[in-house]
């Protein structure tokens, strides 16, 4: 599922914000020219080591970024998605991994007392993520739900190898335990307008005379 996505994904760079298992684990099929993983600490496989929050990439310089979980990772989601958005061009494309809080992924969260999956700080819906997005200007062209194991299960320690599952449709999204957003960065162009000048009404009769 993933692969199939990044399969439409097309440009030059390709930025991954967030290492989440194996770093470029989830790049092997992108199309771009250029691929790059961006993590928090030095490893095998990461390109750049920084900040979510405070990417040191220029402005309108990317094509796309994945953020595999990384929202839920970071105690600051609103800055990691606007940074995404600043580094974004135009029509640049955004692909999200999250986890569903209202599935049996959810519910063994709120058992682990949010120690489940380690290291996230929260489950965020995809309805909130959607509401996020339409006030960045994003357009969500598609929505992916998966992983439909649950997590009490040996496959339930590698959630990104269910993220190339098959997807399924109808009611069954409902109980996926994540899911995928792809988005679209949408720029509006303004288009100046010349001012309409109406002339000045002339008068037609002068002012009355004062009688003596």
């Amino acid at each position: 599922m993933i692969s199939r996505a990044l399969e439409q994904v097309f440009g030059i760079q390709l930025l991954q914000v967030g290492a989440w298992g194996k770093a470029g684990c989830l790049l092997e099929h992108a199309r771009t020219q250029r691929r790059a993983v961006l993590g928090e600490c030095a490893g095998s496989g990461i390109s750049i080591v920084g900040d979510p929050a405070e990417l040191g990439v220029a402005t309108d310089s990317v094509d796309a970024v994945l953020l595999p979980h990384t929202l839920e990772l970071s105690p600051e989601p609103h800055r990691v998605l606007r940074e995404a958005e600043r580094v974004l061009i135009g029509d640049g494309c955004l692909l999200i991994l999250g986890f569903n809080p209202q599935s049996l992924w959810g519910l063994r969260r709120a058992f682990s007392r949010g120690r489940f999956p380690p290291g996230t700080e929260r489950f965020i819906a995809e309805r909130r993520i959607r509401d996020w997005l339409a006030l960045l200007g994003f357009e969500v062209g598609h929505a992916h739900h998966y992983l439909f194991v649950p997590p009490f299960r040996k496959r339930a320690a590698r959630p990104l190898a269910a993220a190339r599952d098959t997807e399924r449709s109808g009611l069954a999204r409902y109980f996926a335990g994540a899911y995928l957003l792809v988005a679209q960065k949408r720029v509006y162009t303004l288009t100046p307008m010349r001012p309409r000048w109406t002339p000045r009404r002339k008068v037609i009769s002068g002012l009355a005379e004062p009688t003596a």
